[in-house]
């Protein structure tokens, strides 16, 4: 496999991370899904990085992904700190269920209605009632069934 091939090969590949990361990033709400997105279009970055870093025979490419993969880290160090300071409160993961968090001055962005939580009836298992003492079977006191 020639040196083009293989450029054109960890290219696609580059893409097609980046562009489900972006579709992912895009169209989810979950916060976790968001982030794990944005991780994916940087990997997707960086395969491209090394893949033009190779063809080029430098190591410019490379030590740039050495960057990102160091601010990868950062970044994901900072979002759990930030998921869970935000499930902390407000119960959720669900980014429309934030708006509290925008500033006083802007309206609330909503692209879909925020269910109603429904209470839901809890049923509760019936217990014998206490005091009660069952009736002895006669025989079973003056037989053992068991030795």
């Amino acid at each position: 496999m020639n040196e083009a091939s293989l450029l054109q090969n960890f290219l696609v590949i580059g893409g097609v991370l980046f562009a489900l990361g972006l579709v992912g990033f895009l169209v989810r709400r979950n916060a976790i899904i968001m982030f794990l997105c944005a991780e994916m279009m940087l990997q997707g970055v960086s395969i491209t990085l090394v893949a033009f870093s190779r063809f080029h025979n430098n190591l410019d490419g490379q030590m740039l992904v050495l960057f990102i993969i160091a601010v990868a880290a950062c970044e994901a160090a900072i979002a759990l700190a930030l998921i869970l300071m935000l499930y902390q409160r407000s119960g959720t993961l669900d980014i429309a269920f934030w708006q509290s968090l925008r500033e006083d001055n802007l309206k609330p962005h909503v692209d879909r209605r925020i269910p109603a939580e429904e209470a839901k009836e809890r049923v509760w298992p019936s217990l014998t009632p206490s005091g009660v003492i069952p009736e002895a079977d006669v025989d079973e006191l003056s037989h053992r069934r068991r030795v």
